[in-house]
Formats: C-alpha cells, sequence, structure tokens
C-alpha cells in the first residue's frame, strides 16, 4: 500500500464504520478525469525572442526591482538571500531568482475527499475550476443582483454535478450578505460539505488562510495535510511589481504549510503593464519570478502554480476586453516560459466582457478555452460562469460554459489511430456509394462517436419551434434547474462534519462582524 493510500486508511479509521458505510452509499455524479493532453502546445516565440524576454526579465529585477510593501519580514528574508533591500524595493542579482525558482516542483497532486477525484497540476494535465471572485450573480429571472451565500452554495453545487469541470474553486461568487472577516468561513464549509471534488482557500487576510489550513486538517486529518497538498490558493500579484502585504501574508501560510499558491500577476495591457506584447511577457515573467522564488524563501518546495491573468484595453473607455489577439500571445507566450522554468503554469478561462451570456460572450469565451488548451496551461481558473469583465457569475453561462469544456476534453486527446478508429471494416463494407448509418462499425461506435451537447440545440427548425423556440440562455436556464434538482451532497463523515461546522461556528463567535 501507498503512503498516500495509508494516510487514507487512517484518516477513515477516525470515522469508523460509519464513514465506510458513508462511502458505499454515496451517490457519485459522473466526473471526467483531469485532462492529459495528446496534442502538442502553440509556440509562438522562437528561441530569439524567448531570450531577449528573459534577458529583460532578469535586468528588471536587477535595475527596477519589485516592491514588497508593509512586509518587515519579507525584507528580512531577501536580504538574507542576497538581494539588494532599499525600503521596501527589493532589487535580485542576475540569477537568484532562477535558482530559487529551481526547488519549487514541476508538478503535484492536489488531493480531493473523494480520492477519485484528485488531480495532477503539472507536466501535460489540465484542471479545469469555475469562475472566481465576481460580488455580483445574473440569472435569467432574477437579472443582475448582489451575490448571497445562497448563490454561492448552488454554484457549488453546479460544478460539483458538472462533469467535465474538476474543481469546485474558490470564491466561485462573493456572498455580500456575510460579514467580510466571517463569509471565509462558510464559502469553506460549503466546498468541503457540499462537494468532494478539490477546492481552494481563502487569501483576504492571513487569519483566514490559516482558517482554510485548519478546517482542512478537520477535514483530511492534520497527518495528512502535513504531507500533502489539499488545496490552491489565488495570489495576485499587484501589477506592475508589487507585492502587497496581504497577498504576500496569504502565500507565506500556504508556502509553510505545504499547500499550492498560484503566485498571478493581473494585468490589463496599457494600464498595468506596456501595450506591447513581448514589454508584458517582459513584466509578468519578471514577476512570477520574484513571486515564485518568494515562496520558495518561505519553504523550499512548497507546491506553487506560475498564473498569467492577461486582458487587452479598450482604448476608448478603458475597459478591459476579452477574447483578443493581443492576450492570446501573451497567454501562448508565457506558456514557452512557464514551461522553460519547469513549473505548473495557470492562465485562460471562460473570459468575455458582455453583459448577459449571448453572441459577445460565446465568441469571446471559446477564443480564451481553445487559447488556454493550446498555450499549455495546468490550471484553468475561471472556466465557466464569467460574465461581465469578471463582475457577474451567471447561473446560465456557468453550464453553457461547463458543456463546451467537454469539447477541451475531446481536443486534447488527439486523433485515436488504433485498429478500431482507422475503421478499415467500415470501409470495406459499405464501400463506393453506400452509406454508413447502417454499418456494423457505425452501429458499434455511435454512442461515444461524436462529442453531445447537454445545452444546446440541434434538433429541426419545426421541433424547436414547437418547444417553444428556446434561446440557448432559456435552455442553460433549463440546464440549471434540472442539475440543482438532482443535486444530492456527497456523504461525509458525521463526526467530521460536525468538527467543521463546530470549528466555523466558533470562529464566527470569537469576533464581531465586520463589513468593510
Amino acid at each position: 500500500m501507498t503512503d498516500v493510500a495509508e494516510q487514507r486508511r487512517g484518516r477513515a479509521g477516525r470515522g469508523g464504520g460509519a464513514a465506510r458505510r458513508a462511502e458505499r452509499t454515496a451517490v457519485s455524479f459522473e466526473t471526467a478525469r483531469y485532462i492529459e493532453r495528446n496534442v502538442p502546445n502553440l509556440e509562438v516565440l522562437n528561441a530569439e525572442a524567448i531570450e531577449i524576454i528573459e534577458a529583460n526579465a532578469e535586468t528588471v529585477l536587477e535595475e527596477i526591482g519589485v516592491s514588497f510593501p508593509d512586509n518587515p519580514p519579507a525584507l528580512e528574508r531577501w536580504r538574507n538571500a542576497g538581494a539588494d533591500v532599499q525600503g521596501d524595493r527589493v532589487r535580485l542579482p542576475k540569477g537568484l531568482a532562477r535558482e530559487l525558482v529551481k526547488t519549487a516542483p514541476g508538478s503535484f497532486t492536489q488531493h480531493a475527499r473523494n480520492p477519485e477525484r484528485s488531480v495532477e497540476i503539472g507536466g501535460r494535465s489540465l484542471v479545469l475550476a469555475p469562475v472566481y471572485g465576481p460580488p455580483f450573480v445574473r440569472d435569467q429571472a432574477g437579472g443582475r443582483r448582489y451575490a448571497t451565500m445562497a448563490d454561492f452554495e448552488k454554484f457549488v453545487k453546479l460544478a460539483y454535478m458538472s462533469k467535465w469541470l474538476h474543481h469546485s474553486g474558490g470564491t466561485v461568487c462573493e456572498p455580500t450578505d456575510v460579514p467580510v472577516n466571517k463569509r471565509h468561513l462558510d464559502m469553506l464549509l460549503a466546498h468541503m460539505t457540499l462537494s468532494d471534488k478539490p477546492f481552494m482557500g481563502s487569501v483576504t487576510e492571513p487569519s483566514r488562510a490559516a482558517d482554510s489550513v485548519e478546517m482542512a486538517k478537520i477535514l483530511f486529518g492534520a497527518d495528512f495535510v502535513d504531507q500533502n497538498t489539499v488545496m490552491t490558493s489565488l495570489v495576485n500579484i499587484n501589477s506592475p511589481l508589487t507585492f502587497d502585504a496581504t497577498m504576500m501574508g496569504a502565500l507565506e501560510v500556504y508556502a509553510a504549510a505545504n499547500q499550492a499558491s498560484i503566485v498571478s500577476p493581473f494585468i490589463v495591457g496599457g494600464a498595468m503593464a506596456p501595450v506591447s506584447v513581448a514589454g508584458t511577457l517582459t513584466q509578468v515573467t519578471a514577476e512570477i519570478l520574484a513571486g515564485v522564488s518568494y515562496s520558495q524563501l518561505v519553504r523550499k518546495g512548497a507546491p506553487v502554480i506560475a498564473g498569467a491573468f492577461v486582458t487587452s484595453i479598450d482604448m476608448n473607455s478603458g475597459a478591459p476586453t476579452f477574447g483578443t489577439p493581443e492576450a492570446s500571445m501573451v497567454t501562448y507566450g508565457m506558456g514557452q516560459i512557464v514551461r522553460r522554468l519547469g513549473l505548473p503554469y495557470r492562465s485562460a478561462g471562460a473570459f468575455c466582457g458582455s453583459k448577459l451570456p449571448d453572441a459577445q460572450a460565446g465568441y469571446e469565451s471559446a477564443n480564451s478555452l481553445n487559447m488556454g488548451l493550446l498555450s499549455g496551461v495546468n490550471f484553468m481558473l475561471h472556466a465557466a460562469g464569467w460574465l461581465e469583465g469578471g463582475l457577474v457569475a451567471s447561473f446560465e453561462k456557468f453550464v453553457m460554459d461547463a458543456d463546451q469544456l467537454g469539447i477541451l476534453h475531446r481536443l486534447a486527446a488527439g486523433v485515436d489511430v488504433s485498429e478500431n478508429a482507422q475503421a478499415m471494416d467500415a470501409l470495406r463494407e459499405v464501400g463506393p456509394g453506400g452509406h454508413y448509418l447502417g454499418c456494423a462499425h457505425t452501429q458499434a461506435n455511435f454512442k461515444s462517436a461524436f462529442w453531445r451537447s447537454d445545452v444546446l440545440d440541434y434538433k429541426p427548425f419545426e421541433t424547436w419551434e414547437e418547444e417553444g423556440a428556446r434561446t440557448t440562455e432559456s435552455l442553460a436556464a433549463a440546464r440549471v434547474e434540472k442539475l440543482l434538482g438532482q443535486y444530492q451532497a456527497p456523504a461525509m463523515d458525521q463526526g467530521t462534519e460536525e468538527a467543521l461546522r463546530s470549528y466555523v461556528a466558533e470562529k464566527k463567535a470569537s469576533m464581531p462582524d465586520a463589513f468593510t
């Protein structure tokens, strides 16, 4: 038995026979295994371009430096590592960041409480996770409104029920009806009890990251968490070149606990980075080098994902734009650079600037999703539900996007050239002038031969009209209701659930409500 299996057996032993009975009687919904690519990555940079960008990034770190404001322990870590620290500005000698990055793992397993839904992050894998962070939600019936905890729980259920999503995500929407200092507890509890897929921890304050680790220890067992990665977290860099104390404080908590952080510059080209692709690639590379290397100063070998969230800007309105060729070029290029660093890569998603799940949303999201697949992304946040530049989580778009993720799975599989796929028997049977509808090969393979949508309508016009001439948004609304109606929570050991709820209740009772 492997070490992980042994730890899991010990963990299950905490709940005894009740836990084992719960696992046997659990209602399970099919979830596709995380994607393992059998198609090549698209590379847009030649060797000379990569050398120029990497050299310029090292120059940025050495001459311009990065800022770590209000974080004396971080400055001391950098000073001890050999950096030049003046005030809160940290300048790194050439080669220092690259040397530190070498201890970060090239891939790691994020364990789920259901071992069958654990994911591998790095290498040729692609893990798909929902939208993250919107303060608003939208549905066809109620329109746009501030998100509530009830909305959050619905999204967690939808992610659990969605075949093509491998991950429960994190702040799928921001539940504004719960105090800011307490909502992370409710969100984590929802991920842990309403789903058995992997999930993300809180980063809005270091103490909330610490709560995330403690709750994970209740769920998985303290020994298991000490030796394995059970959470990812999103640590955004305040571009350009600034690493604020709140985000770095969360990273410090997770790195020290051997839990994963996504170190991700947040780039709106022309506002937070240069307008040129090469200039943006230089800045993002410098920021990733500094952020990932800092995680290794906290704990060598801590798992980390190199991120790149990149949009361009509408120079008329100042609003971010999505699905654009410039953002795609940055994403492709960063994929090449991150692979050269030997790190897992986070980028892309179902991005759009549209206010509704309409044609604009579809075009922009399709461009962004396919870009993510071809750029070699290993962890794709925002893969379902993103609307209005990330301000809104849409229930209808969530299931529309989740449906389309099945296409990514099929594309990533590449071309099957097995004996069955060669179809020589079919070619011989049908011959010239025939058709394949009734041949033996078609009869044997038709159920799995083509990807099938659970949302889109391919019926004849007359049938579509008789059924009410429903739009895609209406079909998606019906899909939302169907999935929520079928939802059943995955079984959980009663003692574990009671311990989690007790922890949340005690933490909430220990502090007054704060809404800012």
